[in-house]
């Protein structure tokens, strides 16, 4: 039997981990990407010598990855070196106080103590708790969910208790840590889903137990490097990976992909498996009346998570900050609002700088280094017009990156670009231009999400945020996994 055709549309981190799976399982695997570089979110921005990651710079929970990377043959910490970051952030609080981060528990005592004495031991029953309840829905996250009644296997009935749906993770959190500055320094993590903490479910807890776990760790060249090298290896393993070739149209027979049509090509598929951003790769791609579940009216009325305003600056020399820095807006409260209820700029917003140069010296010019600036903001909505307000913006960004202690940035800046919820939006075909897609509340999770075997079309699976289990680049690559392992048995793969 002539090898299994399979199709990609995206080389984003799960297209990518997903390629490599299935050409190690025997199939024909084409991946196509409109941009010149693999990556997609995860790719590089490079100017005059300097680096930067487009998107994810933190690299969570390794293990997932490893676990791909070792089922073809290959180790992760060969092919990419990584460093564990001794200090994994620093977080500033506007309404005073700051803690340095680490995985070391007397270390993390003491900072606590400094910040609020009261809360000293804390830390270490929620990390305990924690350890037993990533353990529990470990299964969970690691299988698929096609319908409700995948609710009633044993795994998650035996998480179940555990769940607790009606508590948000800020709820949770405040179980633990009176001081309200802690329940944000272990709750902001809910950001990586582009949700608020008092939003996110409750589950979320586990992501702060991640971090302090398994660590921070930085992929030396970035996180793109991390992409760039599993394009490279796919390609090795037989992978037709064409870049600059953007997908127009699926063909179909009823309700199943049979080729996919490109602005160069057309490919027969066998399977087709889309790493786009789903809610844009829906409405692009598949016409409303062939879709069941997921038609257009349906995508309007989702939640989705918030957007971000990017500043990526090339600057000469380099500030004397960790690697990560978090600083939170003196009122938090109003700044979640004004995001996510309001959909307009907060005065004060809250801010994340990577500094990374302090680690890695590859990412700029002898002399420089590379700054890149995150603020979370709303997704695109009429309220703001990015073409007037993005200059404006801008300044206020710089301005406010004085209260980490970077005050003169505008006159060392050399290399500098920008990208807007409208960039996220127009440029790179992200749904309003919401950079973490679907929100992650209980309504939109599991077999509430766009099934990793796509139920609304015949021969079509999904990876990414977009699918089960969700956003953040451990969970994206777990996407992957499982997705891979429904084709191999669809399509009776080895």
């Amino acid at each position: 039997m002539k090898n299994r055709k399979i199709v990609i549309v995206g080389a984003g981190p799960g297209g990518l981990a997903a390629a490599m799976q299935l050409a190690h399982a025997g199939a024909d695997v084409t991946v196509l990407e409109r941009q010149p570089r693999v990556g997609g979110r995860t790719s590089a921005i490079e100017r005059e010598g300097f680096r930067f990651d487009c998107g994810p710079t933190f690299f969570l929970y390794p293990r997932v990855l490893e676990e791909i990377f070792a089922s073809v043959g290959r180790s992760l910490q060969e092919e990419v070196p990584m460093r564990r970051l001794q200090t994994q952030y620093r977080l500033t609080f506007g309404a005073g106080g700051r803690l340095d981060c680490s995985a070391d528990m007397d270390a993390m005592d003491r900072e606590i103590a400094a910040l609020s004495p009261a809360d000293v031991g804390q830390l270490r029953r929620y990390m305990d708790d924690n350890r037993g309840k990533l353990a529990r829905f470990r299964p969970i996250l690691e299988s698929p969910f096609h319908s409700a009644r995948d609710l009633l296997r044993p795994s998650v009935l035996k998480a179940a208790g555990q769940l607790h749906p009606m508590r948000s993770l800020g709820a949770e959190l405040q179980r633990y840590f009176s001081d309200p500055r802690l329940v944000i320094a272990f709750g902001f993590q809910a950001k990586y889903l582009g949700m608020s903490p008092f939003q996110c479910p409750s589950l979320f807890s586990i992501l702060s137990h991640l971090e302090y776990e398994y660590g921070v760790h930085h992929p030396i060249g970035g996180c793109s490097r991390v992409s760039e090298r599993m394009g490279e290896i796919a390609c090795q393993m037989g992978v037709d990976l064409r870049l600059g070739e953007e997908v127009k149209a699926f063909q179909f027979a009823g309700r199943r992909v049979t080729a996919v049509e490109t602005d160069q090509d057309c490919y027969a598929a066998d399977a087709c498996v889309i790493n786009a951003d789903f809610a844009a790769a829906m409405q692009r791609l598949v016409p409303n009346r062939l879709r069941r579940r997921w038609k257009d009216r349906t995508l309007e009325r989702k939640r989705y998570s918030c957007s971000t305003f990017m500043l990526y600056l090339g600057i000469e020399g380099r500030y004397d900050l960790p690697h990560h820095n978090i600083h939170i807006a003196a009122d938090y409260d109003q700044n979640l609002q004004d995001i996510e209820q309001h959909h307009r700029l907060s005065d004060d917003p809250s801010f994340y700088v990577q500094n990374a140069g302090v680690t890695d010296s590859t990412l700029a010019p002898e002399g420089h280094s590379t700054l890149y600036v995150l603020v979370p903001v709303s997704h695109m909505h009429s309220s703001i017009d990015w073409q007037r307000e993005a200059p404006a913006y801008r300044e206020r960004v710089l301005d406010r990156l004085a209260q980490i202690g970077i005050e003169d940035v505008r006159r060392r800046i050399r290399v500098e670009h920008m990208i807007t919820p409208a960039d996220w939006q127009d440029q790179h075909h992200i749904y309003r231009g919401a950079t973490f897609n679907l929100a992650h509340n209980l309504g939109q999770m599991l077999h509430r999400r766009p099934g990793n075997r796509f139920g609304d079309l015949d021969g079509v699976y999904l990876v990414g945020g977009g699918t089960h289990p969700g956003s953040g680049l451990p969970v994206i690559y777990e996407s992957s996994r499982i997705t891979s392992k429904l084709i191999v048995q669809d399509l009776q793969l080895r």
